[in-house]
């Protein structure tokens, strides 16, 4: 499986899920994959999902796993028609509006942390990418981030603002990296997706911001505002480095400029908004 994998150019971080999920399969059952059929896919989908009670995520993941073992490495053809993936629940993203942007920022003492997460905001990337960027993938000249090999095996191109230049800058004079851009305890390898989450975790509680504040969270703020800006979002598909637009669509439900574009009809309604007179206890004379 893992020979298979590698031939297709599944990344680093896939071929580690889909032997995990491939594993916990086969200890379910206490036996190998290869003597199990669809009856025992489906009853541990029901376990995962009624007795793990796992995220959507665990499932889809569980489900690509089983798919790509049984159907590229074992050639079994029951394996598509078999193995139903779970429907995703659609739910609109956590979006920061701008004061609230600039005060979980403020709220980061660490300089690294502050200046890794004000990174991930102002160019979108994901936890992986913004983990993984290195010195060189900086380009002052062009005023853009080279994404090096991000979600898909792809490489992009992202802004680079003259404000993220600048903290950059001072973050490079100060810290000194010389491969990866945020290194981790070691400086040979990068900063791992654990250590980022941490350090916006902690950001977030010490904001007291009552939205919970990920890096996903900063993601969608940055596209929201951008589509609040103007922005089309074929343009904002490219820099999200979304692979279909129907999901970079998912925006405009959540952008102000989208959501408000209408008045209310309740804002036509002939009504005040005084509050009603308490009323007074009457007195022994009716007064």
């Amino acid at each position: 499986m893992l020979e298979d994998m590698r031939v297709r150019n599944l990344s680093e971080g896939t071929q580690y899920q889909y032997v995990l999920r491939v594993a916990k399969f086969a200890q379910h059952f206490g036996k190998s994959p290869e003597w199990l059929g669809p009856e025992d896919v489906r009853t541990y989908q029901v376990y995962l999902k009624e007795h793990q009670h796992v995220s959507w995520g665990v499932l889809n993941v569980t489900v690509c796993a089983l798919r790509f073992l049984y159907r590229i490495t074992l050639h079994k053809d029951w394996a598509v028609e078999h193995i139903p993936f779970s429907r995703r629940p659609r739910k609109l993203p956590v979006v920061l509006s701008r004061e609230e942007v600039t005060r979980f920022f403020q709220s980061i003492p660490n300089f690294k942390h502050r200046v890794l997460l004000a990174t991930a905001f102002a160019t979108g990337l994901r936890t992986s990418e913004v983990a993984h960027l290195r010195v060189s993938d900086i380009d002052s000249q062009r005023r853009v981030i080279r994404v090096y090999q991000g979600k898909g095996s792809k490489d992009r191109y992202v802004m680079l603002s003259p404000k993220l230049l600048e903290l950059l800058r001072a973050y490079w004079k100060a810290a000194r990296p010389t491969h990866w851009l945020f290194p981790g305890r070691c400086p040979e390898r990068p900063i791992s997706r654990d250590a980022v989450s941490a350090a916006c975790c902690k950001a977030s509680r010490a904001s007291g911001l009552t939205k919970a504040v990920t890096v996903r969270a900063l993601r969608h703020s940055f596209a929201t505002h951008l589509l609040e800006a103007g922005a089309d979002v074929r343009t904002i598909q490219l820099l999200l480095g979304h692979r279909s637009l129907e999901t970079t669509g998912r925006y405009t439900h959540v952008s102000v400029k989208s959501v408000c574009a209408t008045a209310s009809p309740f804002d036509s309604l002939a009504l005040t908004a005084d509050a009603p007179k308490p009323d007074l206890p009457s007195t022994p004379n009716g007064r």
